[in-house]
């Protein structure tokens, strides 16, 4: 009566057990879904929003740079490349976000953030263009080295080369969330910024002229570069969406099946009140009889 589920599970399943086990089975793999769904939303909303910031800087880079070929927007050489260092670190600390602490673009390496500091990349670049001060020179060794496997990927990346798995969050349904550092949208980006926070180092000793036709050239690069991230980030969101549609199915397939689990298990409540009245029915009489019992006495008979 109380808990509205019969006491003898096995009598009332006729000893078989088989479709309440199947129901149970459902509701575990259910249970096992939800935890992937909820790793696979923390995770992609991470990524979404470490892609987002890397991004923005891209486009404070692009609009800065682009500037260089307007005649309304006074930009130093200076100014250009310290701001390019700045977005350049803030872009690589976005691609070493943790959640959970698991890295979220070092592939199965998710121990490891994929990039070291800023700093370690510009001078690993900067060794590789001293000496040249042509625009086309310049770009053609850094897209060299970024390109090269020997070059930033065994140099600066410290991720794996391996993707991660893809992730199961419903019966027949798997999302891939299989971004690294080392996409070629985000290697362009780095390198373009890179190019820029080296090129007015006087080490390099790049002629003013081939500085400010670098920059126009990076600012138009960088555009692309941007878009080819927000393709990425339109990947990620298609990954949010399925997550959440899945955590929408899941959640109304467990409605479903608790409510067959517990209709098959569930007590009837009229014949479990019809019980309970016989059963009452029963003590009362019991206690009337005991208490004339307790009252018979040889006085009050001759009474």
């Amino acid at each position: 009566m109380s808990t509205g589920k019969v006491q003898d599970v096995s009598g009332h399943l006729g000893r078989d057990y088989s479709h309440l086990l199947d129901l149970d089975r459902s509701l575990t793999r259910l249970d096992a879904y939800g935890i992937a769904t909820s790793e696979a939303k923390l995770f992609s909303d991470a990524m979404q929003q470490s892609l987002g910031v890397f991004s923005d800087s891209t486009g404070e880079m692009t609009a800065t740079l682009l500037a260089f070929g307007t005649a309304n927007h006074a930009v130093t050489h200076e100014q250009a490349s310290v701001q390019a260092r700045n977005e350049l670190d803030t872009m690589m600390s976005a691609l070493n976000t943790r959640i959970g602490g698991r890295s979220l673009f070092s592939g199965t390496a998710t121990d490891v953030s994929p990039l070291p500091s800023a700093e370690t990349l510009l001078t690993a670049l900067e060794a590789e263009l001293t000496g040249l001060v042509t625009v086309t020179d310049i770009r053609n060794a850094a897209e060299a080295w970024f390109n090269d496997p020997a070059g930033f990927d065994a140099v600066i990346y410290q991720g794996s080369n391996a993707a991660l798995p893809s992730m199961q969050i419903a019966e027949n349904e798997r999302i891939n969330l299989d971004i690294t550092a080392t996409d070629p949208a985000l290697k362009a980006a780095l390198r373009d910024v890179a190019i820029a926070a080296l090129v007015a180092d006087d080490a390099l000793a790049v002629p003013n002229d081939q500085r400010t036709g670098l920059f126009k050239q990076l600012g138009v690069a960088l555009a692309n570069a941007q878009d080819d991230t927000v393709i990425l980030r339109a990947e990620v969101g298609a990954a949010e969406a399925r997550v959440e549609q899945a955590t929408s199915r899941n959640a109304a397939a467990r409605t479903s099946l608790e409510y067959t689990r517990n209709a098959l298990i569930e007590a009837d409540p009229y014949e479990t009140a019809t019980k309970l009245q016989a059963v009452q029915f029963q003590l009362e009489s019991l206690y009337s009889v005991t208490v004339r019992n307790a009252n018979l006495s040889l006085v009050n008979f001759l009474r």
